[in-house]
């Protein structure tokens, strides 16, 4: 009797139990929204990380924070990792349409930085007209920039990070940064060099992200959330990590007065169809394309260069050609794509397209040098020593002899690592060029759902890849036949 009355106590308490509460963030956005503790990395800490905590206490769960990159909090959120996403989500109208959103419960200003010496000649948007203005990509920032860019030429330059933006201010590779003022102060806490117009250029609001199926956990989350503001625990947060002001306790009292705001109806979404984002993907495809053959032209040129050198040259030739291809193939290209653009700004400033193109170039080229090395290498000996019977020079050798058989074992090798730079030119979106898969990732953001623009996406990449594939055919069965 006493072990049946044990287990059913144990049973009634674990039907008493509740869940955690999974909420998704991203501490590589750092303070004060999301940020790893320095006393202790496997925990997190930020004002959003004190609200998830608010939020699980008054749901009677214990919060669980799952990390998940920004740009994917409301893709992951619908897709069940977590049931909360908050790490800086900014209220948008496409937000509403596709997901559960609660009331926003922090305003922000969209700011203007400049560099000191442009702090008068630069006071708003409009004043930079053909000018580099630096954001974060899928943000309300990036959108009004794209709007300013229709009417005076202005040039959005889109970021993955909320670092470097001001660090190419500094450095004099933009003319101007607009990003929230929680962002903009830190940044010029952390490093100065640069000036922030203190007139905003417009406002916006922080939320907590739901599954669209999750619209009772939101009116939930509502509820506690303006408890928290009534209590003043929310202001404490803020004023703990320093982002309290009087345009906040303002906010604060105009949400409270209208408990209908940011219930998340109401609210219509922008054009958003495929008609108003195709050009921008078509303008971004031809940067991908122009990309990439250039990216190649030089891994050819290099690749064919190092080949020779490892085959034809001396040892003193041979090792250091060695040691590039080595190092080269041995470290990522996200790495070298970094040191080019950022590690040797100090030293010269490349443009982000030419330090894209070099940074492809000079890696495929490693690969290629193999491909030809390889090629040169397999052509018999015996043709090559009829050839110098014959009183041929080693040059026309490699002219008439073994280049014309290498290319044709090199072709389809070389057309694959093609198709490859293609694809892995999606990776130079870091150093700010806005390729084919940057654009998508944007129009996929904006609407909420990777449906569409990842098909678009990929019917653009086989439009551009299938064609070369059919042209090295054609010429392999041509030589084959020859």
């Amino acid at each position: 009797m006493a072990l049946a009355a044990v287990l059913v106590t144990a049973c009634a308490r674990t039907g008493d139990s509740r869940p955690p509460l999974r909420w998704g963030g991203d501490a590589e956005g750092g303070a004060p929204f999301v940020e790893a503790d320095p006393a202790d990395p496997s925990h997190v800490r930020g004002f959003d990380v004190e609200i998830a905590s608010m939020l699980a206490r008054g749901l009677h769960r214990e919060p669980v924070f799952v990390q998940v990159a920004w740009a994917s909090i409301e893709a992951s959120v619908e897709r069940g990792d977590f049931a909360i996403g908050m790490s800086g989500v900014e209220d948008r109208p496409e937000l509403r349409a596709q997901h559960s959103v609660s009331v926003p419960y922090y305003e922000f200003r969209e700011v203007l930085a400049v560099r000191p010496a442009d702090s008068a000649k630069f006071r708003r948007l409009g004043d930079l007209a053909r000018r580099r203005v630096a954001t974060l990509g899928g943000t309300g920032a990036y959108e009004m920039l794209l709007g300013e860019q229709a009417r005076s030429g202005l040039v959005p330059i889109s970021y993955d990070d909320d670092v470097h933006p001001y660090s190419d201010l500094v450095a004099g590779r933009v003319d101007a940064v607009l990003l929230d003022n929680i962002i903009a102060e830190r940044s010029l806490r952390r490093t100065g060099g640069f000036y922030i117009q203190p007139v905003p250029v417009a406002t916006g609001h922080y939320v907590a992200v739901l599954a669209k199926r999750d619209s009772a956990l939101r009116d939930t989350v509502n509820t506690i959330l303006r408890a928290r503001m009534r209590d003043g625990s929310l202001e404490k947060s803020f004023r703990a990590w320093n982002v309290w002001d009087d345009s906040e306790a303002r906010y604060f009292a105009r949400a409270l007065a209208d408990t209908a705001h940011g219930a998340g109806t109401g609210a219509h979404p922008a054009d958003r169809s495929i008609r108003a984002y195709l050009p921008a993907l078509l303008r971004a495809a031809v940067v991908t394309l122009v990309l990439s053959c250039l990216a190649m032209a030089l891994a050819v040129a290099v690749g064919i260069g190092v080949a020779a050198g490892r085959v034809y040259g001396s040892r003193i030739i041979r090792a250091p050609l060695a040691l590039y291809v080595e190092v080269v193939r041995g470290t990522p290209v996200l790495l070298q794509l970094f040191v080019l653009y950022y590690g040797l700004s100090a030293f010269v400033r490349l443009p982000a397209f030419l330090a894209a193109v070099l940074g492809l170039g000079l890696n495929y080229a490693a690969y290629e040098s193999e491909i030809y090395r390889a090629a040169l290498q397999a052509i018999p000996r015996s043709q090559l020593e009829a050839g110098r019977t014959l009183g041929l020079s080693e040059a026309q050798i490699l002219r008439l002899v073994r280049g014309p058989q290498a290319l044709r074992l090199a072709l389809a090798p070389m057309t694959n690592d093609f198709v490859a730079l293609l694809k892995d030119s999606s990776l130079v979106s870091v150093i700010t060029v806005v390729e084919l898969t940057k654009q998508t990732a944007i129009y996929a953001t904006n609407i909420g759902s990777w449906v569409v623009p990842g098909m678009l996406c990929a019917l653009i990449y086989l439009a551009m890849s299938l064609p070369l594939s059919r042209l090295a055919r054609r010429l392999e069965r041509r030589w084959r036949a020859a």
